[in-house]
């Protein structure tokens, strides 16, 4: 059984095959992984994660919630891992609420894909099936709500900043009519970002 401490900082550390494993500030980890490290080390967790796209008319002008990461400067809309019986509409609300201080209702399945495997900065190892969940404001104004965030604000869609490209295709999906993008390949296509 490995030992956890939390550190001075806010962060977790353990001996995970005699090294001692970090988790950075600013990255939440749901308690329920804590403990399946615990178990498994390093090894790959499947996961399932829930982004919310935020939209909101401000004089007339379409806008989505935006939240800058506090691990690596990156802005995003919000995501978070959906908890162990979580429906994925609710564990979307919560993270917008969590990160940005907003109160949203999800309206729809806008994107369904697999993100490749990932290795965290700690060695960890997931794989997540992404959910992107279109949403509408509903009160609230955006502001850095917890330690992930250091800035969130409404961004007109037609002026985004620097982003990632599948982080743009998230919002491209939110924004699309028609059925549910299937496929991270899928996805891309239709955001234009492959």
């Amino acid at each position: 059984m490995r030992r956890w401490k939390r550190l001075a900082d806010g962060s977790l550390a353990c001996r995970i095959d005699g090294a001692v494993v970090r988790y950075r500030r600013g990255v939440a980890i749901p308690e329920f992984i804590v403990a399946l490290r615990r178990q498994i080390g390093h090894d790959r967790l499947w996961l399932m994660a829930a982004s919310g796209v935020v939209m909101r008319s401000i004089d007339g002008v379409r806008h989505v919630l935006l939240v800058r990461r506090a691990d690596d400067g990156e802005w995003t809309v919000t995501a978070g891992v959906v908890g162990p019986g979580e429906e994925p509409s609710a564990a979307a609300e919560r993270e917008v609420l969590e990160e940005a201080g907003v109160v949203c209702r999800v309206e729809r399945l806008a994107w369904v894909y697999v993100e490749p495997p990932k290795v965290h900065e700690n060695g960890d190892q997931a794989q997540y099936l992404q959910l992107v969940l279109s949403a509408s404001w509903v009160s609230g104004e955006p502001r850095p709500a917890d330690s992930e965030s250091t800035d969130a604000r409404w961004c007109p869609v037609a002026e985004l900043p620097p982003m990632r490209p599948y982080q743009r295709a998230r919002i491209a999906a939110a924004l699309a009519d028609g059925p549910t993008w299937l496929g991270h390949d899928e996805g891309m296509r239709w955001a234009g970002e492959s």
